[in-house]
């Protein structure tokens, strides 16, 4: 299998909200609207997220996003009135979450501090 990239997909019962919570944490608006009932963003060259309107499952999903600097993010979101968790400290990583209006975890991690084991 060839991966150009990889777009995890949170499902929300309330799409206008969530694009709303996610603009403010992401920090910026989606890139893309491919159809009424879902908005994406490009993260990365590697990928993004995408918010697809679905009370099914919604509260269901979970995202796992590195970041540069948690604590400038923190601040950043508070200031955007999203406040995360107490940081956590990982054997890798410090990580912080928060869970968005549909009850979708979101983890912040600082960048590893050492390489990951081979599987």
């Amino acid at each position: 299998m060839t991966v150009r990239k990889t777009y995890p997909s949170l499902r929300t019962a309330d799409l206008a909200t969530a694009e709303v919570w996610y603009t403010k944490l992401l920090g910026r608006g989606p890139d893309h609207r491919p159809m009424a009932t879902l908005v994406q963003w490009e993260l990365s060259d590697g990928g993004g997220v995408m918010l697809f309107a679905s009370e099914e499952f919604a509260a269901n999903g979970a995202l796992f996003v590195y970041v540069d600097d948690l604590d400038a993010e923190r601040r950043r979101l508070a200031e955007a009135r999203i406040e995360i968790g107490e940081d956590l400290l990982g054997d890798y990583s410090t990580l912080a979450q928060v869970r968005d209006p549909d009850g979708n975890l979101v983890t912040l991690a600082s960048p590893p501090v050492r390489p990951f084991p081979p599987a």
